[in-house]
C-alpha cells in the first residue's frame, strides 16, 4: 500500500506531471528537462528524483549527464498503468502541448544548461 500511496503523491504536482508529459515523448538529460518547463535546475532535479523515487523512471549516468525515461511498463506493478492515465489524462491539454514544442526546440549545451549562468545538466 505504501508504494501506491507514494506513487500517487508523486502526481500530485503540475511539475511532475508535466515532467512525465515530456518523458513520454523521449529520453531527457536534465537540461532539456529545464527548457522545455523553464524551471531552475534545483526544481527539475528535486522532481525527477521525487518520479524516480515513486518507481517512474529511469536513470542513465553517461559521464556527468543524468538522463531520465520512463521505466518499461511491463516491469511495473501499478506506474505503468498510473502512466498511461496521466498520458490520456493530458491529451490535448494545451500546456503539455507547449512543453512538447520547447522540448523539441531544446539543445544539449555541454555544461551550461543555459550561457552566463554556473548551472551544470548533469545531477551531482
Amino acid at each position: 500500500m505504501y508504494e501506491l500511496v507514494k506513487a500517487i503523491k508523486a502526481l500530485a504536482d503540475e511539475t511532475r506531471l508535466r515532467m512525465l508529459n515530456l518523458l513520454l515523448v523521449r529520453e531527457c538529460c536534465v537540461c532539456e528537462i529545464m527548457q522545455a518547463l523553464e524551471i531552475s535546475q534545483t526544481r527539475a532535479s528535486r522532481n525527477l528524483t521525487l518520479l524516480y523515487d515513486a518507481g517512474f523512471l529511469k536513470l542513465r549516468k553517461e559521464g556527468l549527464w543524468s538522463f531520465y525515461s520512463i521505466q518499461q511498463a511491463e516491469i511495473l506493478r501499478y506506474p505503468g498503468k498510473l502512466v498511461e492515465a496521466v498520458a490520456t489524462g493530458l491529451a490535448g491539454n494545451d500546456v503539455a502541448a507547449e512543453d512538447r514544442q520547447r522540448l523539441r526546440e531544446t539543445v544539449r549545451l555541454g555544461t551550461a544548461c543555459y550561457p552566463g549562468e554556473n548551472r551544470v545538466c548533469a545531477d551531482k
